[in-house]
């Protein structure tokens, strides 16, 4: 061989040897977006501890959509703060996909008028994947209370400003908010008796020592149709299929509100677009299925099929109004 064939063969055989070393460096820096989609585990962030409708939602989502997307779906229960520290870690995860929360009016729509100086911003910060469910709310009275209807209640609190009670679950909860602004709207005042959550006040309630509470329709449902409360009115758009008898708020005449806690999945803002629309269409496939509409109806809940646009435009609906009305009426935190 002649020594300018072993040179130039030596230099094919280096040249080689650095476009291969060259590919491997550039597969293993690649962003793992750019690679399929997942190659590992997700988790569901759940705000808040086990049990109640946070976890209820994010449990059964999470467990239908492992199959499709071939990778186990964990649920991470993060309370504190009411909602605020799981929220707010979802806020500040990886853009990637593989960070989930289970949003709710709770968490998206009330915090931002609860608190002054929030963590995260629910429009800015996150991005719907989809809503799966609504849950109304149910005002309750106790069962001796001479009114049977909400209209009667509001025109007796009208002249007797300050003698009725309302129970919560805690300041700046749901059960909180929904009641103070209704009260408002309606022009009566009634004195608010905050509990430690809802077992503490159904057994205010139970006992005759508060006069209303208002609580998710499926909870409440099992006091109304044991007969140990009086149902007046549902927070809905429209009556429950459980309790065809009893209005909405609206239906009333007392106020124009309309209160449903919706739940659904959300991710980080600026996931990727592949991923985004991949969690999106499989997640929709999940809320679709018979047998999860039928655990949501079951359970007392209202099966959402929302486009994109319809389900942005629902979220900034809501956290324009309630954080607008929290605002206005000075609800705080505990």
């Amino acid at each position: 061989m002649t020594r300018c064939a072993l040179k130039y063969r030596v230099s094919l055989a280096l040249a080689q040897s650095l476009l291969a070393a060259l590919a491997f460096t550039l597969l293993a820096t690649m962003p793992v977006a750019a690679q399929v989609f997942p190659n590992k585990p997700l988790r569901v962030v759940v705000p808040q501890p086990p049990g109640g409708g946070f976890d209820f939602v994010g449990r059964l989502l999470a467990d239908r959509l492992s199959k499709p997307l071939a990778q186990p779906v964990v649920v991470e229960n993060r309370p504190g703060s009411g909602t605020l520290i799981g929220t707010d870690a979802v806020a500040k995860a990886a853009p990637d996909g593989y960070t989930l929360l289970v949003g709710s009016v709770s968490n998206l729509a009330i915090n931002p008028g609860l608190y002054r100086n929030l963590p995260y911003d629910s429009l800015r910060d996150f991005e719907p994947v989809g809503l799966a469910v609504a849950y109304s709310y149910t005002l309750m009275a106790r069962k001796d209370l001479p009114f049977n209807s909400l209209k009667d209640l509001v025109a007796h609190a009208k002249t007797n400003s300050g003698k009725l009670t309302y129970a919560s679950a805690g300041n700046g909860s749901g059960q909180h908010v929904l009641a103070a602004a209704l009260w408002h709207l309606a022009g009566v005042e009634l004195v608010h008796v905050p509990y430690r959550g809802a077992q503490a006040a159904y057994q205010d309630l139970l006992g005759g020592r508060v006069d209303v509470f208002f609580d998710l329709s499926p909870t409440a449902r099992v006091q109304v149709d044991a007969g140990n409360v009086k149902a007046l009115a549902v927070s809905g758009s429209a009556r429950l299929a459980a309790h065809p008898g009893v209005p909405t708020i609206t239906e009333t005449g007392v106020a124009a509100l309309e209160l449903e806690s919706w739940f659904g999945l959300f991710m980080p803002a600026k996931t990727p677009a592949d991923v985004a629309a991949q969690l999106r269409t499989e997640l929709a496939k999940v809320i679709a299925a018979p047998d999860v509409i039928d655990i949501f109806r079951k359970a007392g809940g209202r099966p959402l099929a929302l486009n994109l646009a319809e389900t942005r435009a629902l979220v900034k609906r809501d956290v324009d109004r309630w954080t607008k009305l929290t605002r206005d009426l000075d609800i705080r935190p505990e």
